[in-house]
This record gives structure tokens, C-alpha cells and sequence, in this order.
């Protein structure tokens, strides 16, 4: 017999921090978009655009520092994130520049070229992407400005109505120098920083039942009050700034968040029905809204004789087929106004890159998406897992509206596709957001530190024959 005598001690077992995979997938996130834009000059001018270098050295530094950036301050932050988005925003810029290419929707009245000012946009979002990193060291601060981010968010939706429709709606504000921002954009972050808090505190309350019916857990009267107020608010937006697409949003937003903290199927059963019904009601006497359902149901019946919009891109998915006409190669020039780069682009992207393409695309926005949800699931504070399922959520309810517009699911809302589409308050206010959803998935996955040692800790032995 022979006895041997080991020490153990404590250790943590963390995730593996991941910067290496997040850097690897970051250079094929530069690679694919820069093929892309030579793929567009080669199509449109059989020659190798001037701006290729500048365009593939801007996009490798804008993604070389963002990810410097996450190495640093949070390294155990999720690796597919930060790629993800860096991809869809170097295509997004490649399908600008290519629609800058068509003199017919790059006039002085339409804005002349938008892909400079997008790139512009787009490295202003990525700085924010950084202070955000680098100054929020701990997303749970956020919760004591519960309150506060509830009155912020309301300036931000109430303030377009002091500002000239444009286009039929009251979502943008002026401000010389600058130019026109969409404060939604920045208010869908900060609804659900409020909601987060909120529903964190009375997430018990809310979650009470007063009768079952038809398998229904029916909420208390008074109870029902927090979602009645919500959906009032929706509705004067849609009222006051005919803004179908924040309205659903904001609501949408609110309904998911209730859901997920109470886990009650009724708050989204009453969601739906007054969803429902205020949507029918404001349609019925809002013209811009009337307009917008006319045009769903009915594409090709324009006054004048021609087609809609909806009607011009559904001609454009059914003219790429599987696999595209080829980058380029479209005719996205058709469909009227500044639409092909804002609301449309994903027509573009259906035409010239097929189903396999749009499919791919959409792909990517289910996967960061799924990576949200999934840094939910691993926070460790409710505040944390609420804030997680509502950015992730309110950017999926952007991908659906404008995915489902376009494509005639649903009526056209006017928002703008994530990093994909021209926009310089979405690009911004999108990478905020992964921003926060970055900190809270480091704060997720960083090791526990180890347990302060014990003088009164015993020596294990392990005796074996």
C-alpha cells in the first residue's frame, strides 16, 4: 500500500475570453463587403473602382479599433457580436455606394450621394461604440436612471411634432449644422433601459392573476393599467406623427419585456387585440397611415396609372430570382425617390444578390438577434437579462416591420433597416445598442473571482490503494 497526499485548492473556471476567434471573424467581416465593392465598380465601369483601397483601409481600422477596444475593456464580452455588425455595415455602405451610382436617384433634390455621409455616420456610431465600452464599466448603473430614461425617451418621441412633416410623417428634428436626426432611433434604447427597471421592481404585482378563462391567466384590473398607458402613448404617436413603425415598436417593445418578466401568455394576447385594434382605428381616418394600408393591399392600383413602391419591389425580388442579377446589375432606379437607399434597400439586395442572399442577410440579423437573447439567458442580475431581451428585442421588431414591409408582409412603417439601410441616427443608435449588449454579455461571462483563502482551510487527503 502506498498513500499519496495532494493540496487542493479553490480555482475559477471561466468562458475562454474569445478575442482571437472575434479578430479571425472580423477580417472575413472587412473581406466580404471590399470584394463586394469591386464586384459593384467591375459591373458598372468593368474597371476596378479608385476608392477601393480607402474604403478597405477605413472599415479594417474601424474594425481593428473597435476590437482593440472590446480586448481591453471587456474581453469576455460574446465574439460574433462586434463582426456581425461590422459586416452588415460595410455591405450596408457598399449598397449605398452602388445605388450613388444611378444618376436617376442621386439628383441634388433627392441628396445628391449618400455614401460619404453614411461612412461618416457610420464612424461616429463605432466612436460611441467605444465611449460606451469604455466609460460604462458596469451596465446595472444604468438601472438608477430608471426614471430619468423614462422622461428622456418621452422628449425624444414628443419632439419631432414641433418640427415640418417629411415625406408624411413627423419623426425627424433639424438641427442646423448637422442636419435631420430620427430621435426614435435613440429612443427605443432608452424605453428599454426604463422598462428594464421598472418591470424589475413591479415584475411580482404584474404578475398576479385574478381569474382563468379559457386557459387564460386574466391580469387584475388595476393591473392593467401600465400597458393601457403604454398603448395611449402609441397611439398619439401614430396620431400626431403618423409614425407606424416607432409606434408598433415602442408598444411591441413593452409587450415583450412584460412577457418575458411576468411570463404571462395574457399580456400578449391583450397586446395583440389592442394592438389590433388601435392600428384599425387610426386607419380609418389618419390619411398618411390610410395611405400606407391602401398601398399594401392594393400595389398596383397607383391614381395615376402607374405602380406603387410595394409593386416596384416586389417586381425586384421576382427579377433576382435564387441567385441575383449580380452586384450592380439591377434596376433598383425604378423604384421612385430617396426609397431605393432607405426603405427599399433591401429590394436591392434581393435583386442583385437572390433569395441566397437576402436569406443571408437576414441570417445575420437573426444571428446577432440570437446572441442578444442569448446574453439574456447567461446575466446574472434581472436588470441585466430584462435590459438584454429589450434591446434585443426592439432590433428585431425594426428587422421584422422593414423586412416585412418591403416585402409586403405587413404595410411599409418608414423605418429604416439596421446598419443596412442610409440613416445616420440608426447607424448610431445601433451600435450603441451592441454596445450595451457587449458590456452586459462581458459582465455574463467573466470569471467569478476566487474565493479569499482560509487560514482555518484543512489539508485534503486523497489515500489510494
Amino acid at each position: 500500500m502506498s498513500s499519496t497526499s495532494n493540496t487542493t485548492t479553490i480555482g475559477t473556471i471561466g468562458a475562454p475570453s474569445r478575442r482571437n476567434t472575434e479578430l479571425a471573424l472580423l477580417v472575413f467581416a472587412v473581406i466580404i463587403p471590399v470584394f463586394a465593392y469591386i464586384n459593384v465598380g467591375l459591373a458598372k465601369e468593368d474597371t476596378v473602382p479608385a476608392g477601393v483601397l480607402g474604403y478597405a483601409l477605413g472599415l479594417g481600422l474601424l474594425a481593428g479599433v473597435a476590437h482593440l477596444v472590446v480586448r481591453k475593456w471587456a474581453p469576455y464580452a460574446d465574439p460574433l457580436m462586434l463582426p456581425v455588425a461590422t459586416l452588415l455595415n460595410g455591405l450596408g455602405l457598399v449598397f449605398i455606394w452602388r445605388l450613388d451610382q444611378e444618376p436617376q436617384i442621386t439628383t441634388p433634390q433627392l441628396g445628391g450621394a449618400m455614401a460619404p455621409g453614411q461612412l461618416m455616420w457610420s464612424t461616429l456610431g463605432v466612436a460611441l461604440f467605444l465611449g460606451v465600452l469604455i466609460f460604462l464599466k458596469d451596465h446595472r448603473v444604468l438601472q438608477r436612471y430608471t426614471y430619468i430614461s423614462m422622461v428622456a425617451a418621452l422628449v425624444l418621441l414628443i419632439l419631432p411634432v414641433f418640427f415640418p412633416a417629411r415625406f408624411g410623417a413627423r419623426i425627424w428634428i433639424t438641427i442646423p449644422g448637422v442636419g435631420s436626426l430620427q430621435p426614435g432611433e435613440f429612443a427605443k434604447i432608452i424605453i428599454a433601459i426604463f422598462f428594464a427597471g421598472y418591470l424589475m421592481v413591479k415584475r411580482d404585482a404584474l404578475a398576479l392573476a385574478s381569474r382563468r378563462f379559457m386557459g387564460l391567466y386574466l391580469p387584475r384590473g388595476r393591473d392593467l393599467g401600465p400597458i393601457l398607458v403604454i398603448w395611449a402613448l402609441s397611439l398619439m404617436i401614430l396620431v400626431f406623427e403618423t409614425d407606424l413603425g416607432t409606434s408598433l415598436l415602442f408598444f411591441g417593445l413593452f409587450v415583450i419585456m412584460l412577457y418575458v418578466a411576468t411570463e404571462r401568455t395574457s399580456w400578449i394576447v391583450f397586446g395583440l387585440l389592442l394592438s389590433g385594434g388601435g392600428a384599425v382605428a387610426v386607419a380609418t381616418f389618419e390619411h398618411h397611415v390610410k395611405t400606407r394600408v391602401d398601398n399594401w393591399l392594393h400595389p398596383l392600383q397607383l391614381l395615376n396609372g402607374g405602380v406603387t413602391e410595394t409593386a416596384q419591389a416586389m417586381y425586384s425580388f421576382g427579377s433576382g430570382g435564387i441567385l441575383g442579377s449580380g452586384l450592380g446589375q439591377g434596376y433598383s432606379r425604378l423604384i421612385g425617390g430617396i426609397a431605393p437607399k432607405s426603405d427599399y434597400i433591401l429590394a436591392t439586395v434581393g435583386e442583385e444578390i437572390g433569395l441566397a442572399g437576402l436569406m443571408a442577410i437576414l441570417l445575420l440579423y437573426g444571428l446577432l438577434i440570437e446572441r442578444g437573447i442569448r446574453t439574456a439567458l447567461a446575466a446574472r442580475d434581472p436588470f441585466g437579462k430584462l435590459l438584454a431581451v429589450g434591446l434585443s428585442g426592439a432590433f428585431a421588431l425594426q428587422v421584422f416591420v422593414v423586412a416585412g414591409g418591403v416585402t409586403g408582409l405587413i404595410p411599409l412603417t418608414g423605418m429604416t433597416m439596421p446598419f443596412l439601410a442610409q440613416g445616420g441616427s440608426s447607424v448610431i443608435a445601433n451600435w450603441a445598442l451592441v454596445a450595451i449588449l457587449l458590456r452586459i454579455s462581458d459582465t455574463a461571462r467573466r470569471p467569478a473571482p476566487a474565493p479569499a483563502p482560509s487560514t482555518d482551510a484543512e489539508m485534503t487527503q486523497v489515500v489510494r490503494p
